[in-house]
């Protein structure tokens, strides 16, 4: 099968993949769905949009005041609602030329192109897309004086603000939009205990405020310790870029990001990684069964999946490391059960499930009287 038939088949099948996502979160759930993955949506912040807003309004008048020095556009969506707001306030050309007129650093492709589209071409342009850079590079200038226009991605910029005002400029902050926590919080909440239980083999995540709000609900539900364990061992943390990172990196999580911060580009990645981190070839009756995520793939198509329970997948897991060994009760339940709280009579309800859901295959687990189970599979 060629390699893009089988990312748009079963690449993903038998994963579970929490997506926190607000904007965009339709697209980014059908990419995956597409892929045979489960998606768990559970919207971690929600975009407030500012563009009736009298601050938005009185800030983009300040703009207009006084020539500007400079103008950073942190974000594409960003620039171009204040664009839009400005248009609908009678201001859009004026504002247009004031940006024309000054030198405008933009914060990444996004931001890149919005500013290109709006008919102004771009200064500067870090290329790890970072704040950092911008306000490095900003700091590198003569800026007292300086009338200084940022437009702000969700969230003030204390530190950038901060820095320029120190070295004598006078800076207009616009704030197109603000992130904010979500309506409703459960779903958050319920990805964080499902995280926590194993239940989850990755968390895909477009922004670093969404990271901080996920986090707090977790922490609402006493599971912020237990999600943070699971995102450092079992659960792929994949954020958009390293901006959208820096949070899981400071609490001690290395997560993995594209080359290039777009949808797209992220389910490729993890189209590429879960699988490898996550299955097992099971020669069986003269077939290929892939055992993958929680489910048995009993052929290359989706239709072919069995899905099991996280604990029943769990259970196969550690018997296919060794086909024909014996594995104990007590074994299987520190394996497979990592350390949640159960007793061996889980294992033997789980065991009694996977078979189930074997149907035909259902031999492949066998019991070994007094001793455990172990799985058998073709010599």
């Amino acid at each position: 099968m060629k390699a893009g038939t089988r990312e748009t088949a079963a690449a993903l099948t038998g994963f579970t993949v929490g997506v926190t996502a607000a904007r965009r979160r339709e697209e980014l759930t059908a990419l995956l769905r597409r892929r045979g993955a489960r998606v768990v949506e559970a919207p971690a912040l929600r975009i407030v949009p500012l563009e009736n807003d009298a601050e938005l309004r009185a800030a983009t008048e300040r703009c207009l005041a006084a020539p500007l020095d400079y103008v950073v556009a942190t974000t594409g969506v960003g620039w171009r609602g204040w664009m839009s707001a400005a248009e609908g306030w009678g201001h859009g050309a004026a504002l247009t030329a004031a940006c024309r007129a000054a030198q405008v650093l933009s914060r990444g492709p996004k931001a890149t192109g919005a500013v290109r589209a709006s008919g102004i071409t771009e200064a500067y342009a870090p290329a790890s897309e970072a704040v950092d850079e911008l306000r490095d590079h900003l700091l590198a200038q003569e800026l007292t004086g300086r009338r200084i226009a940022v437009q702000e991605h969700g969230a003030p910029l204390p530190g950038l603000v901060a820095a320029l005002r120190e070295r004598g400029a006078e800076v207009v902050e616009v704030p197109v939009y603000r992130w904010a926590p979500p309506t409703d919080p459960e779903p958050a909440r319920r990805l964080a205990e499902s995280t926590a239980r194993g239940e989850v083999h990755a968390l895909l995540f477009t922004s670093a405020p969404a990271i901080a709000s996920f986090l707090d609900e977790a922490a609402a539900v006493g599971r912020y310790d237990g999600v943070l364990e699971r995102l450092r061992r079992d659960v792929l943390p994949l954020c958009v870029g390293p901006v959208c990172a820096r949070p899981l990196r400071e609490a001690g999580v290395e997560p993995v990001w594209p080359d290039r911060g777009r949808l797209g580009a992220m389910v490729h990645l993890l189209t590429a990684t879960l699988p490898g981190r996550d299955s097992r070839v099971i020669p069986a009756g003269g077939r290929r069964l892939l055992l993958q995520g929680n489910a048995l793939l009993l052929g290359d198509a989706a239709e072919q999946a069995v899905w099991l329970t996280p604990m029943s997948a769990g259970v196969l897991r550690v018997l296919a490391e060794r086909p024909g060994w014996v594995v104990s009760r007590r074994e299987l339940l520190r394996r497979a059960w990592s350390g949640q709280e159960a007793d061996e009579h889980a294992v033997e309800a789980a065991v009694t499930r996977l078979r189930r859901a074997l149907g035909p295959h259902a031999g492949l687990v066998r019991t070994v009287p007094k001793r455990g189970y172990r799985l058998e599979t073709d010599r």
